[in-house]
């Protein structure tokens, strides 16, 4: 029988840490006992996964003749969808998600989400609790001097003067080359929401959650994912990100109720996977039939207890506070 000449089948975060991934998991489910929203558990194997063309996938299939292909979950939001439809009410859950090759300082394959909803909040509400929810996590960890929240344009005029909302992809690129930013051929083809990424990521969120909780929100209307979209000049999508230390940890949404329209954005994104060059994945159509149904007004938001985790005790890689991450199993 062979040996390991190497220590890779201990675990890579200490037990100190182990035991404060614990003692934040009981805070968490303390926090929602006091406040009201009921834990779930929906499946991690699914049908249906989302068409989103940046958010890749995990499929299986069984040797089994006829059964079809399933998808590990890459988040429980559909599925909790379907509860809120069916009149849960208030509800949360702390789960495993996946997304295919996600890997390095602020990825692993497989990682814990947090995970809620509550009916009646609209998304500057939820920020509320999520800072709140975030103060209690931190304490014996963490002290914020204050709280900022920013609108996506009020970001990229502070960092950049930059209109976000209205500048075209030449000015966006003009921006990245004074910015410093290598720009290389695989670039050249990205489109505008392309550019407002990598000019997000690599010049403004730096800068955001130092020292403070930094909440963005009022994105454009083309990164609405499953947010809706509030009407004006110019129309922007009712979600919201948080970030610590230049991290982000959160994404919320004022969530979309209508069935047509999510399936029309299904749909675009579909396409978009065909123009790529990407697999096609099927539409989860449980949740277009419970949009339809009628999910109530709610707003709801996805953490990554991995990062907050990390951003807690100050370390510098993900593997710190994992088990075992993606390269040792």
């Amino acid at each position: 029988m062979e040996t390991s000449s190497n220590n890779d089948w201990r675990p890579s975060a200490s037990f100190e840490v182990i035991q404060q991934r614990a003692e934040l998991l009981a805070r968490i489910r303390r926090y929602f006992a006091e406040n009201g929203a009921l834990e779930v558990e929906t499946p991690l194997l699914t049908s249906a996964t989302t068409p989103d063309p940046n958010i890749p996938s995990f499929s299986t299939v069984s040797g089994n003749a006829g059964e079809s292909c399933r998808y590990l979950s890459t988040s429980p939001e559909f599925a909790m969808k379907r509860l809120l439809a069916a009149g849960s009410g208030p509800i949360y859950q702390i789960c495993k998600a996946f997304r295919r090759g996600e890997q390095g300082k602020l990825h692993n394959p497989e990682f814990t989400l947090l995970e809620w909803y509550r009916p009646g909040f609209d998304h500057h509400r939820l920020m509320d609790e999520v800072a709140a929810l975030v103060m209690i996590l931190a304490e014996g960890y963490r002290t914020f001097k204050s709280e900022e929240r920013l609108t996506y344009g009020d970001c990229f005029q502070r960092y950049l003067e930059v209109d976000p909302y209205v500048a075209d992809v030449a000015r966006l690129k003009i921006c990245a080359k004074q910015q410093g930013l290598e720009i290389n051929s695989g670039l050249t083809t990205m489109d505008r929401d392309g550019w407002l990424d990598l000019l997000m990521s690599h010049c403004i969120q730096p800068n955001l959650g130092q020292g403070r909780l930094s909440f963005v929100y009022d994105y454009p209307a083309s990164q609405a994912s499953l947010a809706k979209i509030r009407p004006g000049t110019p129309p922007v999508a009712e979600r919201f990100e948080l970030f610590m230390d230049g991290v982000e940890l959160a994404n919320g949404f004022h969530e979309l109720q209508d069935a047509a329209e999510q399936r029309a954005r299904f749909e675009e994104e579909l396409q978009c996977r065909q123009e790529n060059g990407l697999e096609s994945v099927k539409i989860d159509e449980y949740l277009l039939a419970a949009l339809e149904a009628g999910l109530p007004e709610c707003a709801g938001v996805a953490m990554g207890l991995d990062r907050l985790m990390m951003v807690l005790i100050g370390a510098g890689r993900m593997k710190e506070v994992l088990t075992f991450p993606y390269d040792r199993v």
